[in-house]
């Protein structure tokens, strides 16, 4: 496959990239400062791009079997660039005739009790809670899309780079905990997930989440 990647300088990204090389995919960097993604390999192609421009998203897609994003709002930007970001990449790709979109999603949308979302509980910390709720926006905004085949994978509680042991498990809406009720994975297991859906898709037009 040749994947459009997006975010690929990025602590999820990078693992994302490197996991689609090792699988033999050929990838497709987009990228706004080249000089972040120092990585080189004949099966990566690094080319300059915004993601906030729908053009430059088609211009970068156009070709691949499929767009995957690992972006977030950059550091000290408003939350609801997170919204404004995958808006540019829905008509960016709508306007080639790339039809499969996996997007790295957020946390604080899952549910840790029926009717109570993580981001809504006690000790979830102020800080996060504008890009939660924008993640929530996004996701709401991709449930509506019916002409493309999406899918949006939602971290754990907590996510950190680790090791790679190829294995995970998969909920819905809820968060995944192991057996001490701690919600976890490594990037580099988060990134197994990741390239397994857009392999062999099981989520499209759906949200899904993995942990230990």
């Amino acid at each position: 496959m040749e994947i459009a990647l997006w975010g690929a300088s990025g602590t999820l990204g990078s693992r994302i990239l490197m996991e689609a090389l090792n699988r033999g995919h050929a990838v497709r960097a987009a990228v706004r400062d080249s000089q972040r993604l120092t990585h080189s390999d004949s099966r990566l192609d690094v080319i300059i791009a915004d993601a906030m421009n729908p053009t430059e998203v088609a211009a970068a897609v156009a070709g691949t079997d499929a767009l995957v994003s690992a972006l977030g709002p950059s550091r000290g930007a408003p939350a609801e660039d997170l919204i404004r970001l995958n808006e540019s990449l829905l008509a960016g790709v709508k306007a080639t005739e790339v039809r499969r979109l996996v997007v790295v999603g957020g946390a604080g949308s899952l549910y840790v009790f029926p009717g109570q979302r993580l981001l809504d509980t006690p000790d979830f910390p102020a800080a996060w809670r504008p890009v939660a709720e924008a993640a929530a926006t996004v996701l709401a905004r991709f449930r509506q899309e019916s002409e493309l085949d999406w899918t949006i994978v939602s971290p754990p509680a907590w996510i950190a780079p680790g090791e790679r042991t190829g294995r995970y498990r998969t909920n819905g809406d809820f968060l995944v905990v192991d057996a001490d009720g701690k919600s976890h994975i490594s990037a580099e297991d988060f990134a197994v997930a990741v390239m397994d859906e857009v392999e062999h898709p099981r989520f499209v037009r759906q949200r899904f989440t993995v942990g230990y």
